[in-house]
């Protein structure tokens, strides 16, 4: 039985890579809506999308769902939810899932996993990952993840890790950027300055590790379909989502 947690969105309308890119059509209907979607068959007992926009924000009302004004100048989708859960004045220990505006083809099954795991491990935020080939953990683009002997995540990259040193086979996470996490912890962890790590990779979640906090994470029970960032990801979730229907 998953413990009761809520879902907050955020939708950022500027992209650089793909601007508007909540109201990008996917079938017809907005990728917000696809993603909105998701998020209600899983169990959770809210779902909010967080916005700077009022053209997303009157989109999820055209189609029924529930969305909340926050400051344009919010620098992370992290910040963003803070502002929604301070105004909302949740408790501490709330548990909320932080999924991407931009994944459409999120399962059902990985939100509620996630929230699972986070009451369950006993870490301070919780994470899921997939298995990747060798030649996927050269890609940049591709985050990484290693664990210890727990699950407890010791680092995250964009580079190859763990590294091969005498070419033998190594076993690659690939990172899926999904979150679990009290709003205590979130307010706590908002306040702390950026690290280097974060800034030199380019990945918020090490500014937790950095910080000494700890991010748990398990294999995705149903793999994840595409993130859309680009036109070419559009073509490939429109097809995806095409294949589901």
């Amino acid at each position: 039985m998953s413990p009761p947690f809520h879902i907050i969105i955020p939708a950022r309308f500027a992209s650089t890579r793909l601007p508007g890119k909540p109201l990008v059509s996917l079938l017809d209907k907005p990728m917000i809506e696809w993603v909105y979607r998701a998020a209600r068959a899983s169990a959770a007992q809210s779902v909010i999308v967080a916005t700077d926009d009022e053209r997303v924000m009157q989109a999820v009302q055209d189609f029924g769902g529930e969305a909340c004004m926050t400051d344009s100048d919010h620098q992370t989708g992290t910040d963003r939810i803070v502002e929604v859960v301070t105004t909302l004045q949740w408790e501490d220990d709330r548990i909320i899932v932080n999924l991407q505006g931009d994944e459409p083809l999120m399962p059902a099954a990985n939100l509620t996993q996630v929230a699972t795991n986070l009451a369950t491990s006993g870490c301070d935020m919780a994470t899921l990952h997939k298995t990747i080939d060798a030649s996927s953990a050269t890609d940049p683009n591709a985050v990484k993840l290693v664990q210890d002997e727990q699950g407890r995540c010791l680092y995250f990259s964009r580079s190859r890790i763990p590294y091969p040193r005498d070419g033998e086979e190594a076993d690659y996470l690939g990172h899926i950027g999904l979150y679990a996490y009290r709003v205590g912890f979130l307010k706590r962890y908002a306040s702390l300055p950026p690290c280097a790590l974060e800034h030199l990779e380019k990945l918020e979640q090490l500014r937790a590790l950095y910080y000494g906090y700890s991010i748990h994470s398990e294999q995705a029970c149903e793999p994840p379909g595409i993130g859309v960032d680009t036109e070419q990801d559009v073509l490939q979730a429109t097809e995806q989502l095409r294949q589901q229907a």
